[in-house]
């Protein structure tokens, strides 16, 4: 198994990511803010689209805590991980920060986007990804 670790941000708006190259799959956990933990889980599966069949896509289900919001970020991350990367993908993601305002949650979750396309590269890199391979938002 290889390791893969970004991060973006500082302090208690930082986000790292760590995926881990599991054979053919891939496992992935977010974490950041001031409190890391497990909010949501995602798993994602290639497929090919339902609009044009010759065109990569996805299919993801989730876990999500209650009473956390980190579902959406995980079935994002699922999706986009297992399109670009055509394998099975776990995605873990616990983001906190206390009394969070707006511009808290847009810079955290700028962060976290950026982590994640950071991954993305690393993941491609190492998978020798094609292009078409890199798409995101699954269709």
């Amino acid at each position: 198994m290889r390791t893969f670790s970004a991060s973006e941000g500082e302090r208690r708006l930082r986000v790292d990511g760590l995926a881990v190259s599991c054979g053919p799959d891939v496992s992935v956990c977010f974490g950041g803010g001031e409190a890391p933990h497990i909010g949501a889980v995602a798993l994602g599966i290639p497929r090919p689209s339902l609009m044009d069949p010759d065109a990569p896509s996805a299919s993801a289900s989730v876990l999500c805590v209650t009473g956390h919001k980190e579902d959406e970020l995980a079935r994002a991350a699922a999706l986009e991980l297992a399109t670009a990367l055509q394998c099975r993908v776990s995605v873990s993601i616990g983001l906190h920060v206390d009394d969070a305002g707006t511009a808290d949650i847009r810079e955290l979750t700028a962060n976290y986007r950026a982590t994640l396309g950071r991954i993305i590269e690393l993941l491609c890199e190492e998978r020798d990804c094609t292009d078409e391979r890199k798409m995101t938002n699954g269709g």
